[in-house]
């Protein structure tokens, strides 16, 4: 059995304004689902908590406080959480929520725990949702961050030894410099002159280079990673076995 974790960033799963998108939950919601019918175990893991608390607290853009980001994660997870609760039981699918910081995997025995516990949830058929625990973290005051969630989920992929990795965004995967999404690549060495500079948006802390740094550690490890647009049934079709986005195959250095 094929063991998959997805990832989706906050642009694809939130309006401008920060608000949950219910056409895009849906859409990863039922992805996630038919991966599950498939035959896969699927691990979950969500941004935009804090873009979330960002709309909801009437503010225009995402703080660089951190005491005023931990605010906002606190007042969006429960919108995000209640959402994916929603669309999930109208499934018939059970979820469990799963807060994390870097210290739990810098830390082997509190890593293991995780792992054990996301095992657990996973051979009860309930689906981990999993984010950054942004409330309790003070990472960002360190200088570190999981990037959007991408270096979080590689770290995630390889703690639980999954079998493939799946970053949706909202472009078609990794565009070349004129536009053009690239269909695979199988190393890196001159990815950096074929690629278009990553960008990210006002409400997250990613972008493309976060993910290619999480690629890179991912394929490295013998993982399979795609990059794709979470703005689209992509998952739905990999649950069919078609490639999606931007494939890189395990160990393509």
């Amino acid at each position: 059995m094929a063991k998959i974790v997805v990832k989706v960033g906050t642009h694809a799963i939130a309006n401008k304004a920060g608000r949950p998108d219910r056409a895009a939950l849906k859409r990863i919601v039922d992805g996630i689902c038919a991966l599950r019918k498939s035959g896969s175990e699927v691990l979950f893991v969500s941004s935009g908590a804090v873009a979330a608390g960002v709309e909801a607290l009437g503010l225009k853009a995402r703080p660089t406080d951190t005491n005023d980001i931990q605010m906002c994660a606190a007042v969006g997870q429960a919108r995000f959480i209640c959402e994916y609760d929603r669309l999930f039981a109208a499934r018939g699918v059970k979820i469990g929520q799963v807060l994390l910081t870097h210290a739990d995997f810098e830390d082997r025995r509190r890593s293991q725990n995780v792992k054990k516990s996301l095992d657990h949830l996973v051979r009860a058929g309930i689906v981990p949702v999993i984010n950054e625990n942004d409330v309790v973290a003070d990472e960002e005051l360190k200088g570190q961050t999981f990037g959007d969630n991408d270096w979080l989920s590689f770290l995630l992929a390889k703690l639980v030894k999954a079998d493939t990795l799946v970053l949706l965004t909202t472009v078609d995967g990794l565009l070349d410099a004129a536009g053009h999404r690239i269909p695979e690549v199988q190393n890196f060495r001159n990815i950096s002159k074929l690629v278009r500079a990553g960008e990210k948006g006002k409400l997250s802390k990613g972008g493309m280079d976060s993910k290619l740094k999480a690629v890179k550690a991912a394929v490295t490890a013998g993982i399979d990673t795609f990059i794709a647009n979470g703005r689209c049934s992509v998952l739905s079709q990999l649950a069919e076995g078609r490639l999606i986005g931007t494939f890189f195959p395990g160990s393509a250095l």
